[in-house]
């Protein structure tokens, strides 16, 4: 018989990948989304997720609009923090496994090197803080949990860079992008591959991979350079995009929130305990522009024009 997991979230970036992903046979995936299943109201979160007795959850929900949150921490603590710390309760009252996302935006940036799992914590934001708070509250409530932190989040659904990129490029000939802050995009779908991955692991008896592991596109780059990657890959696919990308420090685009100047994340960890190993970033990508504008025509590919 197949183990009943409970996702929550299907319209976001990554409950859209896990949704259409390929599930193992012995997983039976049950999604659900706010209107029936409002992280904002932990009480109902709990009872909620007692009463269906999933074997594994994953919350793919989550308050992620980093601005907005600034002025709405109630509402970012409640969804990032609450109602995972519910769902913790749950999964602990009931014997379930919690797989949770977080995020690069827990650390100051100050750090010169990758962060590790083991880093302390220190956000700059509102998001940054409701996100740390949430992965403190699962640690402390459930000992069978997975924690995937990861940044610079990207599909083909959703309000994202790679998407905003290309509708600015088609409609400007010259784009200022910040220059100065260093991450690792990462695919939407990579984020759902790894996080099936885990679950299999999990329902197949595995107890000893439990805890905070960070997942994010292989290599590093910037804003600046995310961007003309993204232009690199849409101009071979026939699509219109600037003739100039001017490289600008964090000062110059001012933003409610405060980002960290170093997303890097280590992660020698999650390959060490679950043998997952992040694709480049550049090639997730390349698959996201496919499914946004189409494959890059044969003849380009041929004449050597696509690196």
């Amino acid at each position: 018989m197949s183990s009943k997991v409970l996702v929550i979230g299907r319209i976001g970036q990554v409950g859209h990948e896990l949704a259409r992903a390929d599930w193992p046979r012995n997983l039976a995936a049950e999604f659900v989304e706010r209107d029936r299943f409002d992280l904002a109201r932990p009480d109902t979160v709990r009872a909620m997720v007692v009463a269906m007795r999933p074997r594994l959850v994953v919350n793919a929900a989550a308050f992620t609009a980093v601005d907005a949150a600034e002025t709405g921490r109630d509402e970012a603590f409640a969804i990032n923090r609450d109602g995972p710390a519910a769902l913790a309760d749950a999964c602990g009252e009931i014997g379930a496994a919690l797989i949770h996302f977080s995020t690069d935006y827990v650390f100051d940036g100050t750090k010169h090197g990758a962060y590790t799992e083991d880093d302390p914590v220190s956000p700059l934001s509102v998001y940054g803080a409701s996100k740390a708070e949430g992965d403190a509250a699962i640690a402390a409530r459930l000992d069978r949990h997975v924690i995937l932190r990861t940044s610079w989040v990207y599909s083909p659904v959703g309000h994202n860079f790679v998407k905003t990129m290309l509708r600015l490029g088609a409609e400007r000939d010259a784009l200022r992008i910040v220059d100065d802050q260093h991450g690792a995009p990462t695919a939407a779908a990579e984020l759902a591959r790894a996080a099936l991955h885990v679950a299999a692991q999990i329902d197949a008896g595995r107890d000893d991979g439990f805890g905070i592991f960070n997942f994010t596109g292989a290599g590093a780059t910037t804003w600046c350079g995310f961007a003309r990657e993204i232009f690199h890959g849409a101009a071979a696919r026939g699509a219109r995009v600037p003739s100039l990308v001017q490289p600008i420090a964090t000062a110059d685009y001012p933003l409610p929130a405060k980002r960290p100047a170093n997303s890097r994340l280590d992660c020698g960890k999650i390959a060490r305990t679950y043998g997952l190993r992040p694709v480049p970033w550049q090639a997730a990508l390349s698959a996201c522009l496919d499914e946004l504008i189409g494959a890059v025509p044969p003849r380009r590919l041929q004449q050597g024009l696509v690196a």
